[in-house]
């Protein structure tokens, strides 16, 4: 299994900046992609980004130019910056990724993080 622990969410007002983390462990081989979801209250969950094991990033329109994607390949943590926040971006944030580890390979999902901007 692959446990993914997120965390750097909270309560920033509209125009400022918050980092998410999320660290992945476990007896990962390869980090194929990991990204970021949201979701709101009524609303699906969208792709916020992903990073692929390439460096290849990938970003919903609503985010690109203020949200960046890294990944630290020594440390197994993705994370995510987030400038320009808008009161829109309020969410629950997930972090996921694709893995080859000791028991094959899968998907796994974060348990979530909130984030909260106020105008």
């Amino acid at each position: 299994q692959v446990q993914l622990v997120e965390s750097g969410g909270g309560l920033v007002q509209s125009g400022g900046s918050l980092r998410l983390s999320c660290a992945a462990s476990g007896s990962i081989f390869v980090i194929n992609h990991m990204g970021w979801y949201r979701q709101t209250p009524g609303k699906e969950r969208e792709l916020v980004g992903v990073i692929y094991s390439d460096g290849l990033t990938n970003y919903v329109d609503s985010v690109k130019g203020r949200f960046a994607i890294t990944l630290d390949n020594a440390k197994n943590t993705v994370y995510l910056q987030m400038n320009s926040l808008k009161p829109d971006d309020t969410a629950v944030y997930y972090c996921a990724g694709g893995f080859r580890y000791s028991g094959g390979a899968g998907s796994f999902w974060g348990q979530g993080t909130q984030v909260t901007v106020s105008s």
